[in-house]
């Protein structure tokens, strides 16, 4: 039981971080998120497409730790 809810705690982690992190990718590649201002991920559309990618990944784990 105790290795159930450690690897649930895990997958939350993990998946709000991956969560997070695409979100604030594809808020630079769609410059909603402009910050830092020289960054070579600002404007670049393709770290939309990467950022949801890392979303959905971080979503997934989400839903698979919820279920266990």
């Amino acid at each position: 039981m105790l290795r159930a809810w450690r690897m649930k705690a895990l997958l939350i982690a993990v998946g709000v971080i991956l969560l997070v992190a695409g979100l604030v990718f594809m808020g630079q590649g769609s410059r909603y998120f402009p910050y830092p201002t020289e960054s070579f991920m600002v404007g670049a559309p393709q770290w939309i497409y990467y950022g949801g990618g890392i979303a959905a990944a971080g979503i997934a784990l989400l839903i698979l730790a919820w279920r266990l």
